[in-house]
């Protein structure tokens, strides 16, 4: 499966970089997007909004405060589900989400991945 960590980072103590590990692990296609460069297991992070074809799911990392342009760039990659972590939800960008009919779910991907749920 493709998938995109938006708020990806090389700090070790985050749950995205945590999630991305796992991912790996887990045998999924990973591209990463953040703010700030670096790269985790061979993987850059990218600093701009790069489209990516035939995403399957974008998980979430970034607050509400940092998701304004967002929901342009979720429809541009048209990803089939979009997983809001702990702290990333947001009722109106979920909702235009499903309007545009891309599932959206409130769930911890690193729950999702170590149960299976994933």
């Amino acid at each position: 499966m493709r998938v995109l960590v938006y708020g990806a980072s090389t700090n070790p103590t985050r749950y995205a970089y945590l999630a991305t590990n796992l991912l790996l692990e887990k045998g999924h296609e990973v591209f990463l997007v953040g703010i700030k460069k670096g790269e985790v297991q061979g993987i850059e992070i990218q600093n701009n909004q790069p489209i990516i074809f035939e995403i399957d799911t974008v998980t979430l990392y970034v607050g509400p405060s940092h998701q304004q342009d967002l929901l342009e760039y979720l429809n541009q990659l048209n990803p089939k589900r979009v997983i809001f972590n702990p702290g990333t939800e947001n009722p109106a960008l979920m909702s235009a989400l499903h309007k545009q009919g891309i599932e959206v779910e409130e769930a911890c991907t690193l729950v999702m991945l170590h149960t299976g749920q994933f």
